[in-house]
């Protein structure tokens, strides 16, 4: 089992700001959104979230969400995802020359505070992407939880948030859908 890199870490926990489960948004406000980047760290100082980056920070959530999905088997929503895509070309990246760490991915240096903030999102998500790591960090396929995961299976097979919850009902929904089909066949 290996264990998530510090990246998939953030974007797990950014991408699970939204419980399906229990119709929850824990950053459905821009006030939400700046407490939970300064709880991780990202948002320092006097600047806060506005609305427009609020919007941004969703539209980035929501498309990332949907290309975890896709890591399960699901058929990602395109407009969606189209939507991270322009959010992200808002959010720009720089790769360092110099200084203590070269060739490290930064957010622009002319990004107003808050969107370094979302940009160090940005960061993690690409560093996911180039590495290939992206594939372990899944959306559940049990459609009623939604919950990303880091999947720690050898050959990346994974599904499901927890096999004892998520995929139980799943296998479960399949056994009573095989019998109810053999019932049917035969009266």
């Amino acid at each position: 089992m290996r264990d998530a890199p510090a990246s998939a870490q953030l974007i797990q926990a950014f991408a699970n700001t939204v419980d399906v489960e229990l119709a929850t948004d824990e950053i459905d406000t821009a006030r939400k959104l700046d407490g939970w980047l300064r709880a991780q760290g990202l948002l320092r100082g006097g600047e806060r979230i506005g609305a427009a980056e609020h919007v941004l920070g969703l539209r980035l959530r929501s498309g990332i969400r949907e290309a975890l999905g896709a890591h399960v088997g699901d058929r990602p929503d395109p407009a969606l995802q189209d939507e991270a895509t322009k959010a992200l070309r808002d959010l720009p990246l720089v790769v360092t020359a110099g200084g203590d760490t070269p060739g490290t991915l930064a957010p622009a240096p002319q990004l107003t505070a808050s969107r370094k903030a979302l940009a160090a999102l940005a960061v993690a998500w690409s560093e996911l992407a180039v590495t290939g790591e992206a594939a372990r960090l899944k959306r559940c396929s049990e459609h009623a939880c939604a919950w990303v995961f880091w999947d720690t299976s050898k050959n990346r097979s994974g599904r499901w948030c927890s096999m004892r919850v998520c995929g139980n009902r799943a296998k479960a929904r399949r056994y009573a859908a095989r019998q109810a089909a053999g019932a049917a066949q035969s009266g």
